[in-house]
């Protein structure tokens, strides 16, 4: 059996209520999902509004590598440390997506002695908010349709339809598809595609809605298509709105849950960082700086993506002003990006580690640039050395900075309390000046070009002149004063998979863009990224099953 799978079904988990009075939560504010999960009510949110905010810490991440990083691990063994340092602290992380819990990956709720519990049904159908965020973007879907056929009044040229449907798995037979097919009684033959639900503008929408009246507004902005004269067709003009925030309101309402140490962890929301905005939701976050002393959340993949789109995003949408950043690598992770071969990392190797620190000390500067204090973790696995951890130490006291050695998945959060009282350092010492890297009255163009150039470290971005001049109708249009979303490979700084390390001067090439009004922002998809990715050669899905007493196997 998995090690991580064992030590979870081996915790004697507590009752939700137990968790929820950590917080601070009375019984009537909890809505229980069985006896080790809840939601939490809308109307005991709305009333924590006056409350002053704690200390919020960003966990992100160096790129990964198929080595692992550990970046959900980390921040559960950091919010564990916390709590047994005496500080009052909560977790907010995403959902899993069923999409890398069946492909690559077979779940992400942390792993050994610092997870997030019950890790089945987080890494499954949860409380069914992705579910109900797939129901809410296809209804909208079907709206559209039968818009069209039932006269279409709106006038809705169907060629230019760009609402696209989703499903919470990877299914690359989906990408593009031909719809309506079967004659006049199913409507008009039309070109249509699904993104992954993690992917979609309802999910970017149920994450940075501040309430339900938000949620409902944001919904209504959503741009679904255009007339043949270019006027933009709406789901507020298709009357669609109402209905998808209904489906939505019991889901908008955040989900606690708990780690194995009985930590409170605020569980919602889940968007991509590769191709959506990687953030857990801002109701979350914000409930947990309500209650908490120190909140700590983390943004999906790298801090070029994750991290990035959290501090020019979120950071913006929700008025949050982090304290302090944690960037999370392993000695394995480093010598990849060192030039290592995967089945040769349980080897010391001294040089290469040095090598790839050049992709860590490149986080660490950027964020800095936001104004943020960095604090690296360095996730311990058996076979690292203590040579190959003192090169990492010494390449961050360079940058000035410290690197701490963490054994949380082994030890929990006693394996992480030497990063839980660095981490209190930079706060209590109010050293973050936090802004974000481009102001909103930039040029588009322009701020795609500050994220490739700051960011990316790439020399220019290779703009298309039909992308640019999309580009120019959204500004035209009144869009302009958005943040970006770039949609790109995790793996590097640049687009290209393959180059590890830390690449200068390369091109980032803009391949299409999309505007997500009521999200409130632009999508710049770069390179071969899909919004609809694929399962493996051999998925995980091909382990996962059930023993004969009813138990899962596989699942991580």
């Amino acid at each position: 059996m998995n090690p991580d799978l064992a030590i979870a079904r081996a915790a004697r988990l507590r009752p939700i209520q137990e968790i929820a009075d950590k917080l601070g939560i009375p019984a009537e504010a909890v809505e229980p999902y069985g006896r080790t999960k809840a939601k939490i009510a809308l109307d005991f949110i709305a009333d924590q509004e006056s409350r002053p905010d704690g200390a919020l810490v960003l966990v992100t991440g160096i790129n990964p590598t198929p080595a692992g990083e550990g970046k959900t691990t980390t921040t559960v063994g950091l919010g564990d440390a916390l709590n047994r340092i005496g500080r009052r602290a909560a977790i907010c992380l995403r959902e899993p997506s069923l999409g890398p819990s069946f492909g690559m990956k077979g779940g992400a709720a942390g792993g050994g002695y610092a997870q997030v519990v019950p890790m089945d049904q987080i890494n499954l159908h949860f409380t069914g908010d992705f579910h109900a965020i797939t129901a809410a973007n296809n209804l909208l879907a079907a709206m559209i349709d039968n818009s069209i056929y039932w006269g279409n009044k709106l006038g809705i040229d169907a060629r230019r339809v760009s609402w696209r449907r989703c499903l919470d798995m990877n299914d690359r037979a989906l990408r593009g598809i031909i719809g309506s097919l079967g004659g006049v009684a199913n409507g008009f033959p039309r070109e249509d595609g699904f993104d992954i639900t993690v992917a979609s503008e309802v999910m970017a929408v149920f994450c940075l809605a501040r309430d339900l009246a938000d949620l409902q507004a944001r919904l209504g902005r959503m741009i679904v298509a255009q007339t043949r004269d270019g006027k933009n067709i709406t789901a507020a003009d298709l009357k669609a709105d109402g209905a998808m925030a209904v489906l939505l309101k019991d889901a908008v309402a955040p989900n606690l849950v708990q780690t194995l140490e009985g930590s409170p962890a605020l569980v919602h929301g889940g968007p991509f960082a590769n191709i959506a905005h990687g953030c857990n939701s801002v109701m979350a976050t914000r409930l947990a700086l309500k209650l908490a002393e120190v909140v700590v959340t983390e943004a999906g993949f790298g801090a070029d993506l994750g991290g990035e789109k959290f501090l020019d995003i979120k950071c913006r949408v929700a008025g949050l002003k982090p304290s302090c950043a944690v960037v999370v690598a392993t000695v394995r992770a480093l010598k990849m990006h060192g030039g290592v071969a995967r089945d040769q990392l349980g080897t010391e190797d001294v040089a290469a580690v040095t090598r790839g620190t050049a992709n860590l000390k490149r986080h660490v500067e950027n964020l800095r640039k936001f104004g943020l204090p960095v604090v690296v973790a360095v996730n311990h696995f058996q076979s690292d050395t203590e040579a190959e951890f003192a090169a990492i130490r010494e390449a961050m006291a360079e940058e000035g900075t410290e690197a701490i050695s963490c054994t949380h998945w082994a030890h929990g959060g006693k394996g992480a309390e030497a990063l839980a009282h660095a981490v209190m350092q930079r706060i209590e010492s109010r050293e973050a000046r936090f802004a974000p890297i481009y102001p909103l009255d930039l040029k588009l163009a322009d701020k795609i070009r500050a994220i490739a150039r700051q960011i990316y470290r790439a020399s220019d971005i290779a703009l298309p002149d039909a992308v640019a001049r999309r580009l120019e109708g959204f500004e035209q249009a009144g869009h302009g004063n958005v943040p970006i979303c770039i949609a790109k490979t995790q793996y590097s700084f640049s687009a290209d998979p393959t180059r590890y390390g830390a690449p200068v001067d390369h091109t980032l090439p803009v391949r299409e863009v999309r505007l997500s009004a009521g999200a409130g922002f632009v999508v710049a998809i770069c390179g071969d990224i899909m919004t609809m990715p694929g399962l493996p050669r051999v998925p995980a899905a091909e382990s996962i099953h059930l023993r004969p007493d009813g138990e899962i196997e596989g699942l991580f």
